[in-house]
């Protein structure tokens, strides 16, 4: 991990060789693409990435989503703090079921269209106090679970539990941004900023003999993480060079038998446009990061609205 003065200095050397890298980024994209040969999912089960933190499970009929945003306001928006709610165009488009929602924190780019997919489809969503304010504010606090730590929650055949954990000090490894709770009083004044963090949590995920961890920022609690040998480790890599020795942490924390690293996508674009890079997010530097630290573990990525596994 660097300093501050040290994550300046990688952000300037991103700057000057930003076309290379994405170039890069794209290549071992495609190089770690999922392969169906080594899938650990079961007939029936289909996961799906939608950019971000955003995953689509479903099995036997039942439909559930981590953190899911496909309004993917603009980086304009967020520079002049502009309200920008939930896109229905985009929620219809993308979000074709759901039973319930989760949600790992309540920045922006996890929860703002989380109200928006509750309303549409009627479901449960399950996460912290904040989201429970956010559901609130959209007359939909009725929806909304507050979870208990560790406490097992079920919808059809899954079986989920949230575990305390940590954002990344994206602010140059000493802060994180927007942190503290969700606490506006009118939809009007949801800007992007106004999406607090609220409390962090990994989550557990179990269905069809296959356990799934979400880890959707990085950082983490060690002493918290009591679940050992999950097979999928839905890995966010976005600022993990903020938190000392990450990577190394979470796979001796979680020991998983597959890494699917997610939120490397540049998400102020459309989901629907070819996928570019997060600044400095450096996927090709993750993979050496995570085979220094085990070469036992494979990696596979997926490609945005295209699923893996086998509905049948």
């Amino acid at each position: 991990m660097f300093r501050p003065l040290g994550h300046v200095a990688s952000g300037l050397a991103y700057l000057a060789t930003a076309r290379r890298q994405q170039t890069s980024d794209q290549l071992t994209a495609r190089q770690l693409a999922w392969a169906a040969d080594r899938s650990p999912l079961p007939p029936g089960l289909t996961l799906t990435w939608f950019g971000t933190a955003g995953f689509r499970l479903a099995y036997q009929g039942t439909v559930i989503w981590i953190d899911p945003y496909v309004t993917r306001l603009s980086l304009g928006a967020l520079v002049r703090r502009k309200v920008v709610p939930a896109s229905n165009a985009a929620v219809e488009r993308w979000i074709d079921s759901a039973d319930a929602v989760l949600v790992g924190h309540t920045h922006f780019d996890h929860a703002l269209d989380v109200p928006a997919i509750a309303r549409l489809h009627d479901c449960k969503v399950y996460g912290s106090s904040s989201l429970q304010h956010l559901m609130g504010l959209h007359g939909l606090a009725e929806q909304a679970v507050v979870v208990a730590p560790k406490q097992d929650y079920r919808v059809g055949p899954f079986k989920f539990h949230f575990v305390p954990s940590l954002h990344s000090k994206l602010q140059l490894g000493l802060g994180i941004p927007y942190s503290g709770e969700l606490t506006c009083d009118h939809v009007d004044e949801l800007t992007p900023q106004a999406y607090k963090c609220g409390q962090v949590w990994g989550i557990l995920i179990e269905v069809a003999g296959v356990r799934f961890y979400h880890q959707g920022s990085c950082d983490l609690i060690e002493d918290e993480i009591t679940d050992k040998k999950v097979d999928v480790l839905l890995a966010g890599i976005s600022g993990r060079r903020f938190t000392p020795d990450y990577f190394a942490r979470i796979i001796r924390a979680v020991e998983p038998k597959l890494i699917v690293p997610t939120h490397y996508d540049n998400f102020f674009r459309p989901l629907e446009a070819d996928t570019k890079f997060s600044f400095n997010v450096n996927l090709t530097g993750f993979a050496d990061e995570v085979h220094a630290a085990t070469r036992e573990v494979p990696l596979q990525t997926l490609e945005i609205g295209v699923p893996v596994g086998s509905a049948s």
